[in-house]
């Protein structure tokens, strides 16, 4: 099977790293650097250092053309931030291989054009949405679920979901990446996945916020409960099947994001517990947090449509520096008392 990941962060080497062995691999790269650095030491030194890239996994970026690369492929995986998928999925609306993005969040909203009449609210969207507007035609899904990238790299047991309304795609994706370390599972919940995966990364923030403030195992355990709440909220909002919560791309990634030590957006809210701004611990960190990129999003769409995630807006208040770590912590606690569901 021939195979292009699009993106050499850590998550796109990962994934080129596990397949590399059974399959014709190619790993693009736009940074023309990047993939130099690539080839001369066959290790992804930036974004997965020690871990060595396997002789039979091709190299390709910077001046080569995507155009070239994408050609003949039999499955084309988008290894990019979110806020790369609208013209990523633009270039790739003729393909003939299915496309599938790994992008965990929402799209930052549009501006609206300057003098243009009012179209109605505005908020960002998840891939699939985006997909709708710019590739239609595309046979398309998702591929997430509770997943470091060191650890998958590195061959340690790890579960995912692929998501696609089409069987062929999710097909495609269980013969590409399962394996003895990395088992795939299929599901045709495409917002339900989506979803899970990209309100996860905002709750992540403020659990570890919790943990910041030595909050205790109680609180922590309570934000996971209300959080996944909250997800599947808006998730059936959305149109997603609530079971799909229960599983990898619902409850198994929000617990991984929210405790676990190599989580981007729970090291967020560590240091934002100890008094940093969202700037100075984006800049710490020196990777994309896309839950600090897609809170706000979340908490409009939300809005929008109705949908109650008071733990969403705290950690939107705290980003934007309304909300102090104590005080936001004060203002869920001081909610008035309610059911559970």
């Amino acid at each position: 099977m021939k195979i292009l990941l699009i993106g050499a962060g850590a998550w796109g080497t990962a994934l080129a790293v596990s397949a590399a062995p059974r399959h014709d691999v190619t790993l693009w790269a736009r940074d023309a650097a990047l993939v130099s650095a690539l080839q001369a030491g066959r290790e992804n030194a930036r974004y997965l250092p020690g871990i060595a890239l396997p002789e039979s996994l091709e190299l390709q970026g910077g001046v080569d053309s995507l155009d070239h690369a994408v050609r003949g492929q039999d499955l084309i995986v988008m290894a990019t931030p979110v806020s790369a998928a609208r013209g990523l999925l633009r270039s790739l609306q003729h393909a003939s291989a299915p496309v599938v993005w790994l992008s965990k969040g929402l799209e930052a909203a549009l501006p609206a054009n300057p003098g243009a009449a009012p179209s109605g609210p505005s908020f960002g969207l998840l891939v699939h949405e985006i997909l709708a507007q710019v590739a239609i035609n595309l046979r398309a899904g998702v591929l997430s679920g509770p997943s470091f990238a060191m650890e998958v790299a590195r061959g340690q047991p790890t579960a995912l979901v692929a998501a696609s309304e089409h069987a062929d795609v999710r097909d495609a994706l269980v013969a590409a990446f399962h394996g003895p370390a990395l088992r795939v599972y299929a599901s045709d919940d495409v917002i339900g996945v989506e979803v899970g995966g990209a309100v996860k990364n905002v709750l992540a923030i403020a659990t570890g916020l919790c943990d910041g403030l030595q909050l205790g195992l109680n609180a922590r355990a309570a934000l996971i409960t209300r959080g996944l709440a909250e997800i599947t909220r808006l998730g059936v909002a959305l149109g997603a099947r609530p079971e799909t919560f229960n599983g990898l791309s619902g409850l198994g990634d929000l617990v991984l994001t929210a405790t676990g030590d190599l989580s981007r957006n729970r090291k967020v809210g560590l240091l934002l517990a100890r008094g940093q701004t969202s700037a100075q611990a984006l800049a710490s960190l020196g990777h994309v947090a896309e839950g600090v990129y897609c809170a706000r999003a979340v908490a409009e769409r939300a809005r929008h449509l109705g949908v109650s995630m008071p733990i969403t807006d705290a950690v939107v208040a705290l980003l934007d520096g309304r909300l102090t770590p104590a005080s936001a912590v004060a203002a869920l606690m001081g909610r008035d008392a309610t059911t559970e569901y």
